[in-house]
């Protein structure tokens, strides 16, 4: 087994070792997500907290880690009266971002439970767990159903196991830890509230610590070994005191004025729930413990509030977690009176340094009143002019080559459903049918491999016509590994939406470009929910470009969106050329995805030879491949040229407008985005 890095010789990273021996110190708290970019020492810290767990003593033999002081009375290897006890090193379990169900909770033998009636259970990582820290490194892919068995073992302390009338449960209580970069997408806002904990990391801008980094990682590398022993000592002191405040936590007092702050403090920031209230007690709590203090102050609510509250915050998917930390103030003081400036400052850092930094949880500040509002009534956003024609000299405030500044997207709205057509295979997700491993049962099939969901009726008609040949006797079934069948399972999976916008000059007035702006981002919304990938091709002037690859972050699809300038010609052929480039490498890279293309365009075409005539021919090219899409037209006014259901055509699949894309208008819901070109 390799040396791991000690924990103590981590250079900086307050907060994520603070939010890290909290848990260590009471795992009531609810473990921790770590979100950052990568590189930031995040795994290390996890592995190396192993090493300083204390010991636990289990009963000999049993797979579940039973204590033996208070063995689980429905432990599936029990019982385990009057067992002796035998000590070993706190476990780190890693959870992969592949594993499948039964991995992580454990499996059945179907066959031996049909046919003996006896509970042969294979435990899973939930028990390899027990009692231990689990370990989740990229916990925003892992698909959803995983994520909702984990945390829900997670909040009862208990793992259950139920097939077809068969169930097994065993304790599974672990500090659970989740590392996560938040570029590669989001996690849900009702999973982000089952993490008692987040702290934000990111590399030190100071060339001093970045040295000593640098340093400290090659002498762990030259000499595992040899660099852990001279970090011992500290090891060993900081061991011993994540044990004294273990003992000291019960007789921390959480009086009714600390109770007091936490709730206004929880009310004022408008959290959903009461999980915010309970996560700040026991946090405030330990931080005393941690400090050597018998007794809760109001600035370990404060720290807290810093580290259990920013991500509880998020109203949509594009708010950025944080707190603003001169409210929390004021919020703690008017609960409380004067917070006690002369009261003894928690200690959170292992090695005595400072409060983590004083962002909680290595959020930066940020003011409730960030400017997201809508534009102005009449479309503008500043002073400059609006629009000019294709090719005008340019304007005073306009920047050069005829390019205009970003101007701010209308408000997102819900949108209708835009689906793929068939029946796919892809990743769970929530907008196109799918032959997933969850949903309505369809039908059944042989198993190939493992059997992972046993369709019953069908396993007893297979089974049924050879029970005479077998020597059935008495009441009982002879079930054969043959005879066992699969369940096919129908639900929904998530696409690629490749977004095409056309930023060109006909785009650029300033009460257009904003709806159109506004109308992605609410798509973008809508792929955030259905977990979709999402990426963003743009094309103006001579080119198009890929804005942002294909990649599960949305929020960075909507940062590019709002940074989009516009202006120049209108290379309508030259974006779906891209976009059909972008696809074809997708296709080699993630097969079962199936892709939607929603082009945003007015339909117009300029620039080169025959600009409408390639823009048909590159359009033709995405149906010959079977490619589902979706043109949003932009057009406005009385007069329409119809180019845009033209595009659609080509494309083989239909056209909305921006009226006709919000949910709750009067046309009929799209559901089949290649409908229109089938019935065509």
């Amino acid at each position: 087994m390799s040396t791991p890095y000690p924990f103590t010789a981590i250079v900086g990273q307050d907060d994520l070792r603070l939010g890290l021996l909290l848990n260590a110190v009471s795992p009531a708290v609810g473990g921790v997500l770590v979100r950052g970019e990568k590189g930031t020492a995040k795994s290390t810290a996890v592995r190396a907290l192993a090493a300083l767990m204390p010991e636990v003593s289990v009963v000999p033999g049993c797979r579940f880690s039973c204590d033996p002081a208070s063995p689980d009375p429905a432990c599936p290897d029990g019982p385990h009266a009057d067992a002796a006890g035998v000590p070993r090193p706190a476990r780190t379990v890693e959870l992969p971002v592949g594993a499948s169900e039964d991995r992580l909770v454990g499996a059945l033998d179907i066959e031996r439970a049909l046919s003996e009636g006896v509970k042969a259970f294979e435990p899973g990582l939930l028990a390899d767990a027990h009692r231990g820290i689990l370990y989740v490194d990229e916990v925003n892919l892992l698909h959803d159903h995983l994520v909702d068995l984990l945390l829900d073992a997670a909040a009862m302390g208990a793992s259950y196991v139920e097939r077809e009338g068969v169930s097994v449960r065993h304790a599974a209580r672990f500090l659970l830890v989740g590392t996560m970069n938040p570029e590669e997408g989001e996690l849900r806002p009702q999973l982000l509230d089952r993490f008692g904990l987040t702290v934000e990391v990111s590399a030190s801008r100071d060339t001093d610590e970045r040295v000593e980094v640098v340093r400290r990682r090659l002498a762990y590398d030259d000499d595992p070994e040899g660099f852990a022993a001279r970090w011992a000592e500290e090891e060993g002191a900081l061991r011993e005191r994540i044990a004294a405040a273990r003992a000291l936590l019960p007789r921390v007092v959480l009086g009714d004025g600390v109770l007091r702050q936490i709730a206004a403090t929880c009310a004022a920031f408008e959290v959903d729930g009461m999980r915010a209230d309970i996560v700040m007690a026991r946090t405030s709590t330990a931080l005393a413990a941690w400090a050597g203090r018998e007794e809760v102050t109001a600035d370990d609510v404060r720290q807290a509030a810093l580290l259990a509250l920013p991500h509880r915050r998020r109203r949509n998917p594009f708010d950025a977690p944080g707190l603003d930390e001169d409210k929390l103030d004021q919020t703690l003081d008017e609960a409380g009176g004067d917070r006690g400036q002369d009261d003894e400052d928690p200690d959170p850092g292992p090695d005595g340094g400072g409060d983590g930094g004083g962002g909680g949880g290595g959020v930066p500040p940020q003011a409730d009143g960030e400017d997201r509002t809508p534009p102005r009534a009449d479309g503008g956003v500043d002073d400059t002019p609006s629009h000019a024609p294709e090719g005008a000299p340019d304007a005073p405030g306009r920047p050069a080559g005829g390019e205009q500044r970003p101007v701010a997207s209308a408000e997102p709205f819900r949108t209708k459903t835009l689906s793929v057509p068939g029946l796919g295979e892809g990743a769970a997700g929530r907008r196109s049918r799918a032959r997933t491993e969850h949903g309505r049962t369809t039908g059944s099939r042989r198993p190939e491999g493992a059997l992972t969901k046993l369709h019953l009726a069908a396993t007893v008609r297979a089974a049924a016509p050879h029970q005479r040949a077998r020597g059935r006797v008495g009441r009982g079934l002879v079930v054969r590994r043959d005879d066992l069948r699969q369940a096919t399972r129908e639900g929904r999976e998530g696409n690629l939406v490749l977004f095409v916008v056309d930023a060109s000059g006909s785009m650029a007035a300033r009460q257009r470009m904003s709806a159109v702006k506004g109308a992605v981002l609410s798509l973008l919304l809508d792929a955030y929910q259905r977990r979709d990938k999402v990426g963003l091709v743009t094309f103006r002037g001579r080119e198009a470009e890929v804005a942002l690859p294909p990649t599960s972050s949305v929020d960075a699809a909507a940062a590019r969106l709002e940074s989009l300038p516009t202006g120049g010609r209108t290379p309508l052929a030259a974006g779906l050329l891209k976009a059909h480039d972008v696809l074809r490498v997708e296709r080699l890279r993630d097969p079962s995805r199936r892709p939607l293309l929603v082009v945003v365009t007015d339909g117009r075409a300029t620039g080169g030879p025959e600009p409408v005539a390639l823009a048909g021919r590159a359009g033709r090219l995405h149906r010959s491949e079977g490619t589902a899409s979706v043109v949003v037209d932009c057009e406005t006014g009385y007069v329409r040229l119809g180019l845009a259901g033209e595009l659609a055509r080509e494309l083989g699949g239909t056209a909305v407008t921006l009226d006709e894309l919000r949910a709750d208008a009067i046309a009929g819901l799209v559901k089949d985005v290649t409908a229109a070109g089938r019935a065509a």
